[in-house]
């Protein structure tokens, strides 16, 4: 089946109060079908898809008015890729209730307004999904920081949650040990593992069959450290290969894109190459991009069914 193609550009030239109500609406409403819940699922009666596009342009409407009426602009831009999935609930309450986002607008509306930066949003998407006593992956773990907050969203008092952190860097594995050794309990230090490895071959340090909920990649090179060893387009899609392979049902891929340094573009084509060949029917994916700010990181979010 052919996939189709949904892109919403959303241009914010204002920065009240009326502008950041109206969008949070209409932001909520733009990403609720990137990851619907079990409620959700079965929604696809021609009379609710009605009240939908109805509803739709509404907030559309109020979020356009709301623009308007601002007289200064702020130059900033948001770019948001999907195949189109299922629709949402056509009442506020339930659609509230019922999605995995709901809470999630603050964070992306400081996105669209230049305040939250796409590691940020990628962060809170994750709390959202991962569950205490999950597995995750940190494919690219660098000085730590993504390790960390994933250990934080496993953790609990079964000690079940398991975070398998990985880098081809020494100095790398060196500063995320540091990091975790400073900021975990022991418990919590207990439940991630490091491996001295390529991303690409994460399957061979998961144990086979094990349920993970997210793998993560942060790309490019390592901050603070030598800037020609970068991740390249070869072993990335490998691992994103693998890590297609090893996701559970409502799995999450999340993956940042830097395209500023040399191979950084080449390898977000490869990114979005893979993401946008996944089949609409096991697959939902996204991408957050400033348009405006073409050497922004590129946040690509990839939910498997």
């Amino acid at each position: 089946m052919a996939q189709m193609e949904m892109v919403v550009v959303v241009v914010v030239v204002g920065s009240s109060w009326l502008v950041y109500r109206n969008s949070c609406k209409y932001v909520r409403l733009l990403l609720s079908p990137f990851f619907p819940s079990s409620k959700t699922n079965n929604f696809d009666t021609s009379t609710r898809r009605r009240r939908h596009l109805l509803h739709h342009h509404r907030h559309l409407s109020l979020f356009a008015k709301s623009i308007k009426q601002q007289p200064h602009p702020l130059p900033l831009s948001v770019s948001v890729s999907t195949p189109p999935s299922v629709l949402p609930k056509d009442k506020d309450k339930d659609r509230d209730k019922d999605s995995p986002l709901s809470g999630l607008e603050d964070v992306m509306m400081g996105y669209i307004f230049g305040k939250k930066k796409a590691i940020q949003v990628a962060h809170s998407v994750w709390r959202h999904l991962v569950q205490k006593g999950d597995t995750a992956i940190d494919a690219t773990c660098g000085n730590g920081y993504d390790t960390l907050a994933m250990v934080k969203m496993v953790a609990d008092k079964t000690h079940c949650g398991h975070v398998y952190a990985m880098d081809v860097q020494k100095v790398a594995l060196e500063n995320a040990s540091s990091l975790l050794d400073e900021s975990l309990t022991s418990d919590e230090r207990g439940l991630v593992e490091l491996f001295a490895i390529c991303h690409s071959k994460m399957e061979e340090v998961v144990p086979k069959g094990v349920p993970v909920r997210l793998v993560a990649f942060n790309l490019g090179y390592l901050p603070g450290g030598d800037k020609a060893l970068i991740t390249r387009s070869e072993t990335t899609l490998q691992a994103l290969e693998a890590a297609k392979r090893m996701l559970a049902p409502g799995g999450l891929i999340s993956i940042v894109v830097y395209v500023g340094h040399p191979g950084g573009r080449e390898e977000y084509e490869a990114v979005q190459a893979f993401a946008s060949g996944l089949p609409v029917e096991n697959w939902i994916c996204c991408k957050l991009q400033m348009l405006n700010r073409p050497l922004a990181p590129i946040l690509v979010l990839v939910l498997k069914r």
